[in-house]
């Protein structure tokens, strides 16, 4: 594949729902430009995209991939994104590296969660999008609903460019709005010129008027002409389109049947005469030599800089780091400069990558996407020249709140597991793993419950090792309320030098729920050698790592140390320590001991017609409402102090509740004394697992 300057190449995201037709769309814009003799199907594990063993099991994309049509003279990096939630991580990567988005709607199923959060998307990067509608080959299609549908949510900026032709209930054809004629399908997906029908004109007159319109608020000369009644030449729709396009201020919305490839030739004309090349969008890092900005802006003739947007870690295919080349020329033979980790490596080969197929080049210009293997470098690192080192800003992803508790299934294969587990977190900034030595588990952090399905699924297949997932165990902590005072011996005689240990102490609540124990000492007339004061405070210290109650951290204790005894000779460190244990034990449970429960912040954004469904959820968790925030679009921020506890497997939750468009957030807030009937069930359920 020959090297293709920024005026020449177009990256484009294609985002949308789940299951709407994004990888179907791929597949034949492969076909039709040539880049594949065959189109394959996701059903059949066939597709060019999806070509992950997970994906393949489960027909829906897991991952983002890469897809380079060439278009008349144009590449098009074509971004096949997962439409599940649980992988918007993909997504977020994807659209931070496209200068564009198709967001592809399928006819039958309408505007759904999926199509709403892309759209999202591209506002929050400022990128041009066009929806294309598929599915217009089924019975139930509706391209009519589907407009009204987008007009409703984002008004007039939504400019359909196409309106169907059916006959006998068949898509056969479409009438260009734009340029007022018809075309007709033939058997090869290509069209000819046709006749518009006379049901269309309705419709028509209604579209075509709301484009002019549209046209005509891009040019005070155009709103002079629109106004005056004349009809703009070819030349100004496409100028103004072209601009209007580039800016999102019209939207155009076209059509087409992803498996029949009909509609497809006319998407990418459209992606290359109405997107922008990607030196359209600004790029700006710091140099590290000097501290000034450096604007890269895909500028061909500035030194050579490079982002690691994805990392494929596939075991079968080998380490590959994705980058798009932010300024200068990327050649095969060029030594990179990582200046964040100061590290220098010297290239032997260049990609681009179609699915998992690796093409080799010699070069990869400004703007362009292509592939590295066997980079030390991940996901988010600069790649410059050491004469010139860049660094720019890391990607944004989202942060996981989802975990759940995980251990392996085979003792021995713990190294394999964390190796495993490392090499898919470099795939998926989304994945985070814990180790909470403190509540003795190990936790694996996600976007939803789906994905960490996933990852055991992954780690079974690609990498022969298999873990269990179980509820988290929640970071309960124990404390007393009163003031109690008690004496303990610890005495035991084996033969020759016996063990002997006497102390009397007093347990109170310190008042410091940040530190688990105080210790003092205020014994009198050497009762105790102050010798064994040391041991006697690791007695106290090992004792609240574990407390007596259900076996938990135990917090805002003061110990003091009174008075006790000693033998001469039978007296040993070890003696005190036991002592100590038992007075711990007996003191702790005398003096009102309760369980502490963690409360986080939950942050729940949702639309206001879900608010009502969300609150009484929230109140059957236990949450106290601390307010209630409109955020514009017709959203709601509701702000919550609700147990830890209750959050295990809300995000599945929510989306049920709201059909996957609510959000949530949280952070730990501080502790609280949990109520009765919770702390006698968190007592039983682990004297049951202790038991087991």
């Amino acid at each position: 594949m020959e090297g293709y300057k920024y005026e020449k190449i177009r990256n484009v995201a294609l985002l949308g729902h789940g299951g709407a037709g994004k990888t179907t769309l791929a597949e034949a814009m492969a076909f039709v430009s040539g880049g594949i003799s065959r189109q394959g199907k996701v059903d059949d594990g066939s597709s060019i995209s999806d070509y992950d063993k997970e994906e393949q099991k489960r027909k829906f994309s897991i991952s983002t991939s890469l897809v380079p049509v060439i278009w008349e003279d144009t590449k098009i990096n074509v971004l096949d994104t997962p439409g599940y939630f649980d992988f918007v991580g993909e997504v977020e990567e994807a659209v931070q590296a496209a200068d564009a988005a198709v967001i592809v709607i399928s006819a039958k199923a309408g505007v759904q969660v999926g199509t709403q959060k892309a759209w999202a998307l591209c506002e929050r990067y400022h990128l041009p999008r066009m929806f294309f509608v598929t599915d217009m080959d089924d019975d139930n299609a509706s391209f009519r609903q589907v407009v009204e549908s987008l007009q409703e949510l984002y008004g007039k900026k939504i400019a359909p460019f196409q309106l169907p032709i059916r006959e006998n209930e068949k898509f056969v054809g479409f009438v260009n709005i734009v340029k007022m004629a018809g075309r007709r399908f033939q058997p090869d997906g290509t069209y000819i010129d046709g006749d518009i029908p006379d049901y269309s004109m309705p419709y028509l007159d209604t579209y075509r008027e709301a484009l002019m319109e549209a046209i005509a608020e891009t040019d005070e000369e155009l709103m002079e002409k629109y106004f005056g009644g004349e009809e703009f030449t070819q030349a100004e729709m496409s100028t103004a389109l072209r601009s209007s396009v580039s800016d999102a201020s019209i939207v155009p919305v076209i059509m087409g049947s992803g498996i029949d490839a009909k509609g497809v030739r006319l998407l990418m004309q459209e992606i290359v005469t109405y997107f922008p090349s990607p030196n359209h969008r600004v790029i700006t890092g710091v140099d590290q030599k000097t501290g000034a900005s450096f604007h890269a802006d895909y500028d061909e003739n500035k030194p050579m800089t490079a982002k690691i947007f994805k990392t494929i870690a596939d075991p079968f295919i080998g380490k590959f780091s994705m980058i798009k080349v932010c300024s200068g020329v990327l050649t095969s033979d060029a030594t990179v400069y990582n200046a964040e980790k100061d590290i220098e490596e010297k290239l032997s080969r260049l990609y681009v990558l179609r699915g998992k197929e690796q093409i080799e080049v010699k070069a990869l210009h400004a703007g362009d996407i292509g592939a590295i293997g066997k980079l030390s470098s991940a996901t988010g690192d600069t790649l410059s020249t050491k004469a010139t080192p860049i660094i720019y800003d890391r990607p944004s992803i989202s942060t996981p709140y989802t975990y759940m508790r995980y251990a392996t299934k085979n003792k021995g294969d713990d190294d394999k597991v964390s190796q495993a587990l490392s090499k898919l977190m470099d795939e998926d900034l989304t994945l985070k793993v814990v180790n909470d030595a403190v509540n003795r588990q190990t936790l694996i952090y996600g976007i939803g419950e789906q994905q960490l399905d996933v990852v055991v699924s992954k780690l079974q297949s690609r990498y022969k090792v298999d873990i269990e997932l179980s509820a988290p165990r929640i970071p309960y902590r124990e404390t007393i309320k009163k003031k109690v005072e008690v004496r303990a011996k610890y005495k035991k005689q084996t033969g020759g030098h016996g063990q002997y240990g006497d102390v009397a102490m007093s347990f109170e609540p310190s008042g410091d729920m940040e530190t688990p124990y105080i210790f003092e000492e205020q014994v009198f007339g050497g009762a105790i050698p102050k010798n064994f004061f040391p041991a006697i405070e690791k007695g106290v210290a090992e004792c609240v790592e574990k407390g007596p109650m259900a076996g938990y951290p135990v917090v805002g204790l003061k110990a003091v140390l009174l008075d006790g005894s000693y033998h001469p000779v039978d007296s040993s460190e070890l003696a005190f320590k036991m002592a100590t244990s038992q007075a711990f034990k007996e003191g702790f449970m005398k003096a009102m001991p309760v369980l502490l429960e963690p409360l986080v912040t939950l942050k729940v954004v949702v639309p206001d017609a879900y608010t009502g469904d969300i609150l009484g959820d929230l109140n059957k968790r236990r949450g106290r409402v601390m307010g209630m925030n409109a955020i514009g679009g017709g959203r709601t921020e509701i702000v919550v102090e609700i147990p830890q506890s209750a959050l295990v497997g809300y995000s599945t939750d929510l989306r049920s509740i709201t059909g996957g468009i609510g959000e949530f957030s949280y952070e730990f807030s501080r502790y609280e004394t949990a109520p009765a009937d919770v702390q006698a069930k968190v007592i039983e359920e682990n004297a049951q697992n202790a038991d087991e």
